[in-house]
């Protein structure tokens, strides 16, 4: 098990909890967090904390079979007491409500994005995330988390399955962060306090190299402008550029 992180949040902003407008929570990634998976990853945006476990498994769904491409998918959920009120599990429910099916949408298409599935032949990786504990910030801890439990489980199968070197399966990395408009003033990562009072709430994936994979923004209270966007983009890629040097050092890679 390893495990880094981002510089403690300061004492000498006036958010909430003491940061700056564009400082992160503490950001911490315990890699191999689990025993059995071929991937996984304990991590932690501040007291968010997400689980991150990645399956290889050879063979593809069945619309796939034969086109010599493999798959990458996600499933995300929120344990019954992660929130301060219990919720039941939505498999006692008997079935998954549209928030968790669009948050592991957006969990695999943000992994997709950054994997050759040609190159991962008629194999599958299956990536699960489950909340612990939600103070802000699920889904886009669940994707920085997840790449991580990604990037193990393709080189587990470099050793044990026939793909190529992970290199050549893994086109970049990818992580994810939130920001907003709270109180008239561009935010970086919000906690849950901040996120419940903003008037624009954005989540923004963006590739190590910088490039966008998917933004997600929505005006809850006051509109926003291009100015107080481009701010905010501004915002989210710095932070994406801190968890992608959090990536690879926790990945032993070289920055």
């Amino acid at each position: 098990m390893s495990a880094t992180s981002a510089t403690p949040a300061s004492t000498t902003g006036d958010r909430v909890d003491g940061r700056t407008p564009d400082q992160l929570r503490e950001v911490r990634i315990h890699r191999g967090w689990l025993d059995h998976a071929e991937g996984s990853a304990l991590i932690e945006f501040g007291r968010t904390r997400v689980l991150c476990a990645a399956s290889f498994t050879e063979g593809v769904p069945r619309w796939k079979k034969g086109s010599g491409s493999g798959w990458v998918t996600a499933e995300y959920a929120m344990l019954p007491r992660s929130t301060n009120t219990r919720s039941d599990r939505e498999s006692v429910k008997g079935r998954i409500g549209g928030r968790t099916h669009e948050i592991s949408r957006l969990v695999g298409r943000s992994l997709r994005a950054v994997v050759d599935l040609q190159a991962l032949g008629e194999n599958t990786i299956q990536l699960d995330c489950d909340v612990l504990q939600a103070d802000g910030g699920t889904r886009t801890a669940a994707i920085t988390g997840a790449y991580v439990a990604l990037a193990d489980a393709i080189s587990w199968g470099t050793k044990h399955a026939s793909i190529p070197a992970a290199r050549s399966v893994l086109t970049d990395s990818v992580s994810a962060i939130s920001v907003g408009i709270v109180q008239g003033r561009p935010l970086l990562d919000l906690e849950y306090r901040e996120d419940v009072e903003a008037d624009t709430d954005m989540n923004v994936v963006v590739t190590g190299s910088g490039r966008f994979v998917e933004v997600q923004g929505t005006a809850e209270g006051e509109p926003f402008d291009r100015e107080e966007l481009g701010v905010l983009l501004d915002l989210a890629t710095g932070g994406c550029a801190q968890l992608a040097q959090i990536q690879a050092d926790v990945l032993g890679l070289a920055s």
